[in-house]
Formats: structure tokens, sequence, C-alpha cells
């Protein structure tokens, strides 16, 4: 082999061996390497740690080290390990990565937890209320669904920050199902919704929803925390909420118009703006008092100032909810043979797995602990549904308003989130006098918060910086999200995802030029059917061209989906019809890489002889020995003894070369050695 290509090959050969030749007492010499060449260089020990990382031909690097994380898939601590459970499923085994940063295994801080499973019974108690209300049930059931996703659904391991209850995405789909059916009905309709999640986790589909672009994952907690803060500015002046968020946004003006010509309009807002600043602020606050969540140290200045004279501000309002239980009878199950309510079922079922999946996604990005078993999960879901239709209450999903106020409040453990419900339960059953002191506006202020921490203007203009594709996908996500719903935007978000990552998974360098009496179209890349127009216009500018022959380099190509692969044998086949030559270089696509071969196979290969070549119209590129053999079919097996003890055997790069227009022609067979 002659020029600095063939030079560059052959370096390349002798790098790929020196770890072998090192082994077996061999010189590695850089420009070629004696005996048969190996496709499976012999592997490092296993159990060696921080061992270098070892390399395979046609084969990403393979590292042996034991120590390397999983940040996005990572184990989590200890304590939420369970010896019984198979590794592998969910979660790599435990002891894979080390204790987290600022982690300690096996101790719970109970004033933390506590801490912040107050801040999230904060949150979550008018988020329950509300989506009731919006729902058209009784209050009280949206309260029944949330110590239900406290008691049941926190106590499972399934993802240990996550808080479930009554979402407000479902509030659309449950008041047009009560508008439909009744909320008698409604019972039963959660209740198999629930069974059907239990089933759909045991058959393992929980996992499916890992497979989500960070930028759907980033678009949905700002499509939640958008409208969420506009719904929540009018009940933190008092008033009521138009509907859509869109209505909520346009009507802003309005409220801020009404509010400032109200005197007690005013005083609510004033005490949510106080809150929205205290949530701002208050970790700034010097000293041990700043360990007081801001949430409650808002709802004491609020209790403070609704008490005195003259102040009539909207506080908390919540019946019995013992007489709000209703259980389904034989009459409601009765409906089960309707269409409609199957229908139903199905779609109560979808709609809440996917958004308590996407949710968890998106949860895992907020914290560094344990991550999400998603089947788990999806099991816990269900079994919390199941009992909410027992109880004929609202369907539960996890809730990212309070998931993040769970997180930012500095729970570790999924106590935090078991203990809200016990204090929504507490208090409604127990304290119903408490609650009515707690002013509506001061939990709205504290959502608010909530609603702009998920927005999070600044990964804006952070993903513009990073990748623009990505901040199309996460911008369109979150539009959608706000005009429509949380499903609907999802769902959007994630097939522009797919569109993008298609597009770029197809990029392809097609080069077409005239050199002497050839036309010349050299092809690198993957191709596929989204490059076909660029692969057209190349191949009819090559016949155009007039020349007698045309040479298709199709070597540095890694992919050719059966589009383009049909594409050119068609134009292969008419050209040669018109009476041209046609010479068609092919990489081999179909062999295995050498990690994925039978450990015999790469113990011992097989060589075979290299023919001379018999026709100069089409080649076919072949693998072994890095040679090119005349035909369009396989290498011919048999045709005689393989190379030599003494033969020299050099590594061909078949990628193309910076700057080249054209790769180098293949090799061919003179004697014992290879020559252009």
């Amino acid at each position: 082999m002659s020029g600095a290509h063939g030079r560059r090959h052959a370096a390349g050969g002798g790098a790929r061996r020196s770890h072998r030749n090192g082994q077996s007492g061999g010189p590695a010499l850089p420009g070629y390497i004696p005996g048969p060449p190996s496709y499976a260089p012999d592997t490092a020990p296993h159990s060696a740690s921080n061992a270098a990382p070892t390399f395979t031909s046609n084969a990403a690097p393979t590292f042996t080290s034991n120590s390397a994380p999983n940040s996005a898939q990572g184990s989590g601590d200890s304590p939420e390990w369970g010896g019984a459970e198979a590794l592998g499923r969910d979660h790599p085994p435990p002891g894979s990565e080390g204790p987290r940063p600022g982690a300690s295994a096996g101790r719970i801080d109970f004033g933390t937890e506590i801490t912040a499973s107050l801040v999230v019974f904060l949150v979550a108690l008018p988020l329950c209320i509300g989506v009731a209300v919006a729902s058209g049930v009784p209050a009280e059931l949206g309260i029944i669904s949330g110590v239900i996703g406290g008691l049941v659904v926190g106590a499972v391991r399934g993802s240990t920050l996550q808080v479930s209850g009554p979402a407000a995405g479902l509030a659309a789909l449950v008041a047009e199902t009560v508008m439909e059916f009744g909320v008698a009905m409604l019972g039963v309709i959660v209740l198999f919704s629930g069974i059907l999640q239990i089933v759909l986790g045991l058959v393992k589909l929980g996992r499916m929803f890992q497979a989500i672009s960070i930028a759907v994952v980033q678009g949905m907690l700002a499509g939640i925390g958008l409208p969420l803060m506009f719904s929540q500015l009018y009940p933190m002046s008092d008033s009521k909420a138009p509907g859509t968020p869109l209505d909520n946004m346009a009507g802003v003006p309005g409220l801020i118009a009404d509010t400032v010509t109200n005197p007690q309009a005013l005083i609510a807002a004033g005490l949510g703006i106080v809150t929205i600043v205290l949530s701002f602020v208050w970790k700034q606050v010097p000293g041990p008092v700043k360990k007081i969540p801001a949430a409650l140290v808002a709802v004491g200045i609020g209790i403070a100032v609704a008490s005195l004279p003259g102040v009539e501000v909207k506080t908390l309002q919540v019946g019995n909810l013992l007489a709000s239980v209703d259980v389904p009878g034989p009459e409601q199950l009765s409906g089960l043979a309707s269409a409609g309510v199957i229908t139903a079922i199905l779609t109560f079922t979808v709609i809440a797995s996917a958004e308590s999946l996407f949710t968890a996604a998106a949860v895992d990005r907020m914290h560094d602990g344990p991550r999400t078993r998603y089947n788990t999960e999806l099991i816990a879901q269900g079994a919390g549904n199941t009992v909410a239709g027992v109880l004929g209450a609202l369907p539960i999903t996890a809730v990212v308003a309070r998931t993040s106020a769970n997180v930012q409040a500095g729970a570790k453990t999924r106590l935090s989130r078991t203990l809200h419900g016990l204090w929504l339960l507490a208090f409604a059953l127990l304290l119903p006098q408490v609650l009515a002191l707690i002013p509506i506006s001061v939990l709205a202020g504290v959502l608010v918060h909530s609603g702009w921490k998920l927005f999070a203007p600044e990964q804006f203009p952070k993903m513009w910086r990073q990748d623009r594709g990505e901040f199309a996908v996460m911008t369109l996500t979150t539009l959608v999200i706000t005009a429509t719903a949380l499903l609907e935007g999802v769902l959007f978000g994630l097939a522009a995802g797919v569109v993008l990552a298609a597009l770029r998974m197809s990029q392809t360098v097609i080069r077409q030029h005239i050199e002497d009496d050839t036309a010349k179209v050299v092809m690198a890349g993957n191709a596929t059917f989204l490059r076909l127009p660029k692969l057209i216009d190349a191949l009819e500018g090559a016949a155009a061209s007039g020349k007698p022959r045309i040479r298709l380099d199709l070597l540095g190509v890694t992919h050719l989906d059966h589009a383009c692969r049909s594409q050119i044998e068609e134009f292969v086949a008419q050209q040669r019809g018109a009476g041209l030559r046609v010479e068609l270089l092919m990489p081999d696509l179909t062999k295995l890489p050498a990690a994925a071969e039978p450990r015999a196979a790469r113990e011992e290969p097989a060589f075979t002889e290299v023919p001379e070549p018999v026709s100069t119209e089409v080649w076919d590129y072949a693998t072994v020995g890095t040679a090119a053999v005349g035909g369009t079919g396989p290498m011919p097996a048999g045709t005689g003894a393989g190379p030599g003890p003494d033969a020299e055997w050099f590594y061909l790069d078949t990628r193309p070369m910076p700057g080249v227009p054209e790769s180098r022609p293949p090799l061919s067979r003179r004697g014992r050695d290879w020559a252009d």
C-alpha cells in the first residue's frame, strides 16, 4: 500500500492490535501485524477496578471499571432497596454506585421529613378542594383522594419523593364523565381503572415511560407551572378563575382592576404577595429560623391578619368526610355492560398512567435520591385508584406541584408524602375549625411560587444555547400543554422529539463530482428515506454528466435502509441497460460486530483465499482480510487455502477521511502482498 492514506490505515491497524501483541510477546510494530488479524482483542479481567478501556474492531469502547456511576438510572440510597427484589429489573443492583452526596445511609432526619410533610399538606389541601370543585363533585371527595394518595400510594416504594392525589389534568375528563354517568358511576370507573393499572404494572409496561426526551420533560414541567400560576392569581385575590389557562391569562388585566377597587380583595392579594415574597427570600434569612418552611410562616401571618377586626378574607371550608363516602353497589356495577363506561375506564387508565409516569420521569430530574421504579409505581397508582374507586372518590395521579414542594422542602424519604396524607385526614376529621382559619389567598400564593419553580424560565435560554432543536421541542410542548391539556401536550412533544431524532439520525454526506472519464458519487453516514431527495439529485447529476463510467462509492455508509438501497439498485440497473459502466462500492452491513459474535468464532476466525477480480463493473466490499472482490454476491467460500503464517495484514479503516473527496479504491490480492 502506498500514499498517506495507506500509511494511515496501516498505523491504525497496528494501534488496534498493540494490546494483543503486548500480551503474546510479539512486537507492536506501527506498520504491520504478523499473523492473521483478530477482530476481538483479548479482554481484561472484569474484576479489575479502574481498568483501562478496551476496544474491539468496529465496536464502541467498552469500559471495565466497576465504579462508573449511572446518574440517570441510579440505584438510590441503600435503605430504599429491598433484598428480595430481583436485580436488573427496575434498577441496577445495590452497591453499583456509592452513596450520593449529602445522603446518609440508614438515617432519617425526622425533623426535615415532618416539616416537609406539613408543607406538602398546605400545598395539597387547596389543590384537593380546587380539583374537586372543578370536577363537579363535593370538595370532600378531593380530600379523600388526597388522603389515599398519601397513605396508600405514598407507602409504596415506587417513587420515593413523588406525591399523588387528585390532579388538575384529569379535572375536565372527570367533569365530563360525571355529567354523562353521574357521581355514583365515577367510583366504578375509577375502581376498574386502578385494577387495570395494577395489571399493566405486573406485566412490566411501566418502564417504557423512561424513554422520554429531557426537552419533553422540561416542557411538561413548564406547561404545568405556567397555567398553575395564572389560575392561582384569582383565588389569591378572592376571585373565581374564568376557566381555561388561556382565559385565565386574558383575564389578568380585569382581575387587577377589580382587585384595586375592592379593599377586602386588596388585603387578600397582599397576603398572597407576602407569601410569594417569603417563599423566594426566606432561605436567605440568617440563623436557624430559616429552617422553618416559608409556607408555615406565611400561614401564621395569614391567620393573624384574617383574625383582625374588619378583615373579611375567604378561608377554607370543609364538610363531613364520612358522609361523602359512596361505595359502589350492584346497581353501579351493572353499568359495566355499557360501552361508554368501558371506554371511560380505558381512557382514565391511559391518561392517569401516562400522567403519573411522565411526572415520575420529571421528578427524577428534581433530586439526586433514589430513582423511580416505574413498574412498582404503576402498581402503587393502581392500588390507590382501586381504594379511591371503592370509596367513590376522585381518580389519583402523581402531582408535580405537590412533589415539587416536597423536594424543595428537603424531603429525602417517602415518610413525608405518607405523613401529608395523615395530616389531611386528621385536620379534616378532628380540626376543621383550624382549617377554617387559613386564608385561601395564602395557599394560592404558595401555589404561585410552586408554579414559578416548575416553569423555570431560566431553562429556556439555557436550552437555546445548548441545542436549538431541543429548544423547539421544549417550547412546543409547553405551548401545547397550555393551550390544550397535559396529555395532548406531552404526546405532541414526544412526536416532535421523534421527528427531530429521525432527522438527526439521517445525517448523510453525498458528494458528486467528475474525474477524468468517471462521474463519481461518494456517500457516507446514515442513508434513510429522509435523504432520498438528496440521493436522487446526486444520482441524476452523475447520469446527466455524459461520462461513460459511473462510480458509486458507499464505503462510508453505516446504515442503508430499504428505500435508499432500492433507489441505488434501480439506478444501477437503468444505467447498465443504457450501456454505461457502473462501479458500485458497497459496505458489508450484514456482518455482526466482533463483540456480538459467538466466542468460538472470535477465537478461531476462518479465512478464505481472495480470488482475482473477474469483473470491474460491480464491486462488493468484504471485511475478511480487508479485500475487495468482484461480483455482486458474498465472498465465495472454499476458493483455496488461507494466507500463510508469514503473511502481512493491514487494517483498512472504511470511514472517509476529512477533506478527501472520495475513499481510496479497495485492495486487491497480488501474490503475498496487498497493493493498490
